[in-house]
């Protein structure tokens, strides 16, 4: 069945940086597109970035500029690498396929002083 185990949140300080990954399986992970989504507390989930099978990306507003999403398609593997992190950042951060299918635990990052 399909499944995403996220990784690499952690505590982080303001300013900071982390890279998430996220291995995908039960797909055909390299002819499908690849997204990012987060749900800070007390907030509804929403989209971060995605990533096309040829390698397009695109980003909300909030992150152009300090984050980057890549993708491994021989590891079934998508990655999120975020720089000069803010505590606006801090969320449980997923991936998915659209449309999205069956939701991984996902991964906290906390960004605090």
């Amino acid at each position: 069945q399909v499944q995403f185990v996220e990784s690499g949140g952690g505590l982080v300080q303001p300013g900071g940086s982390l890279r998430l990954s996220c291995e995908a399986s039960g797909f055909s992970f390299n002819m499908e597109t690849m997204h990012w989504y987060r749900q800070a507390p007390g907030k509804q989930r929403e989209w971060v970035a995605l990533v096309l099978p040829g390698g397009f990306t695109k980003y909300q507003d909030s992150v152009k500029g300090r984050f980057t999403i890549s993708r491994d398609n021989d590891k079934s593997t998508v990655y999120l690498q975020m720089n000069g992190l803010k505590p606006q950042d801090t969320a449980v951060y997923y991936c998915n396929t659209t449309p999205t299918r069956a939701w991984g635990k996902g991964t906290l990052v906390t960004v605090s002083p």
